[in-house]
């Protein structure tokens, strides 16, 4: 599930206030000081402290500094007409020491200022290495260029003044305390001040944080930049000594940790070794960590311990998307450990076939079959691609004000897009009663109104569930027309069964019949193509609740079939 973004286009509006976004970090600071006091240190109180003793130019250009990537710049880059004279208004950063005009530069740094031709100039290189990419010219400098020194070292004739931003990673740390993540940028200001992304208002109180200990800070910095060497295959075992112990003081820091460790687990298994995967997937809460030992056990033919994994993974509620995994491995351990058991009952799953001229110019194989079915259809149906955009996004709106409800812990600042503990195992459980009264009002046929009423007052707002770019009110109409109360409120339950699972793998089309107010979803298959885990469990669901679905299987061929 990611952010939605509103239907309809339009131009960007210009902001009046040139420095805006000197306004928004003022903003952050008050908020932070308010809110955090107590768990800063002191480098970052006397930052808080100091920087409004800034003349003003200095604090907006620190601010610009700061919502760059990078913590070097060049004094020619750095040209911002509100602000004026960069030189000067630099000259106070430097007298606080919160800026070097004097940075000791590598050469991969020196690399991520120059432009290529200056660079070729300063190693005075020969005229073939004109056609070699950058990165292919640093790696055939590396061996003899490994010293770390002034630009004006390297360049001599350089007049070019580069500064380095000193308190870079503080400003992130801030960013990070205020957002509680470090994904979203100052930017989310900028776009919400341009009125691009919107977000609801949930009250937050001043006990409202993401982080209440120094200890949670830290955890999370050290989780993330552990995750930034896994993403760079470092060796997993050097990894593992990195990450932190369990945070059993924060569900959704823990939750962060343990997926990261199934990640590891799973980079080991893929490295062939076993045994020390088998040994984090035991002292690992994510989901899929149990069904990984069992398959561990079960390819060393250690059935009897893989049978005893499957049996704890049916038994643990945070298993259950696996469940159908579990149950398919018990019965080939059941037939080589016992001797009992036959192959697994396969639900029947209404299928048909179509044969679809493969179109000229390359497209979704969804889109195939939503053209060939919509010209076939003579029975008044209509057809949408909706995959997972519709029921969620009917979801989103029937339930927005348990979504939104201002539970503890959920909502840290005024620009998040969804509670923070979305995907954590007691996200339902702590919102049971607004959930139920969302289940009633379909029961007792009031869905409609609140439905379409949302759809109307909450347009474009950030939603995890609402997909406002696929939505028209004419779609919500029909569907609402052909999709019995009973049927929304067994998807809807399906969704509240494993909000981080079921709320995707929904079936690709919609098909209405409006005059006889009835429908069916579709699954399209191409060439080769199965139904995955998490969609077989889903049909399964329907099967049991007679819920219209259906999978289409699509061949290549210029011979229509029969649908």
């Amino acid at each position: 599930m990611h952010p939605s973004s509103p239907k309809t286009e339009r131009a960007l509006p210009v902001l009046a206030d040139r420095f805006y976004y000197l306004n928004n970090f003022r903003a952050v600071l008050r908020w932070l000081d308010d809110r955090y006091n107590d768990l800063l240190n002191a480098e970052e109180r006397a930052f808080i402290s100091q920087f409004g003793d800034l003349p003003h130019s200095a604090q907006a250009l620190l601010v610009r500094m700061a919502m760059r990537k990078s913590d070097l710049f060049r004094e020619s880059k750095l040209r911002y007409e509100e602000i004026g004279s960069t030189e000067a208004a630099a000259r106070a950063l430097i007298e606080q020491s919160w800026v070097d005009d004097q940075p000791d530069l590598t050469l991969d740094e020196l690399f991520t200022l120059l432009r290529k031709d200056e660079l070729l100039g300063l190693f005075e290189l020969p005229r073939a290495s004109t056609s070699l990419q950058k990165p292919v010219l640093l790696e055939s400098l590396r061996m003899r260029c490994d010293e770390v020194s002034l630009l004006q070292a390297w360049h001599a004739r350089s007049t070019e003044k580069i500064y380095r931003l000193r308190p870079a990673a503080l400003c992130d740390r801030l960013r990070l305390l205020y957002f509680g993540n470090f994904h979203q940028t100052w930017s989310e200001f900028v776009l919400a001040d341009l009125g691009i992304l919107r977000y609801e208002r949930v009250d937050c109180s001043r006990d409202s944080r993401a982080f209440q200990s120094r200890a949670q800070i830290d955890a999370f910095e050290q989780l993330y930049r552990c995750r930034e060497r896994f993403h760079s295959d470092e060796d997993p075992e050097l990894l593992l000594q990195s990450v932190p112990g369990p945070v059993t003081d924060s569900e959704w820091l823990e939750q962060r940790r343990a997926k990261l460790l199934f990640h590891i687990a799973r980079r080991c298994e893929q490295l062939q070794k076993t045994g020390l995967a088998a040994q984090i997937y035991a002292g690992c809460t994510h989901p899929g960590a149990t069904l990984r030992i069992a398959l561990i056990h079960e390819r060393a033919r250690d059935h009897v311990q893989a049978r005893n994994a499957c049996l704890a993974g049916l038994r643990s509620p945070r298993e259950s998307s696996q469940r159908a995994r579990f149950e398919r491995i018990l019965t080939r351990l059941d037939r080589k450990v016992r001797g009992i058991g036959g192959a697994r009952t396969r639900v029947s799953i209404p299928t048909f076939d179509i044969s679809v001229p493969r179109p000229a110019l390359a497209q979704p194989v969804e889109q195939s079959a939503l053209e060939f079915l919509s010209n076939v259809a003579a029975d008044g149906s209509r057809l949408y691609y909706v995959e997972n955009t519709l029921i969620g996004s009917l979801f989103g709106l029937l339930c927005w004000d348990a979504i939104f409800a201002p539970v503890p812990g959920a909502f840290f600042h005024p620009y998040q897009h969804g509670p923070a503990d979305l995907l954590s195992a007691g996200f339902v459980e702590r919102r049971r009663g607004h959930f139920e009264r969302c289940l009633a009002a379909v029961s007792e046929g009031r869905h409609r109104q609140i439905i379409l009423q949302r759809y109307r007052d909450k347009a474009g707002l950030q939603s995890p569930f609402v997909a406002w770019r696929a939505l028209d009110e004419n779609l919500l109409q029909t569907t609402l027309d052909c999709i019995p109360p009973d049927h929304l409120r067994h998807w809807f339950e399906w969704i509240l069964q494993d909000v981080g699972n079921n709320g995707a793998g929904f079936p690709d089309l919609v098909q209405f019949w409006p005059d006889e107010r009835r429908y069916r979803l579709i699954e399209v298959k191409g060439p080769g193509d199965h139904l995955q885990e998490n969609q077989r469990r889903l049909f399964e669901y329907c099967a049991a609740r007679d819920l219209p679905v259906s999978v289409c299987r699509l061949q290549w061929n210029d011979m229509s079939m029969t649908v």
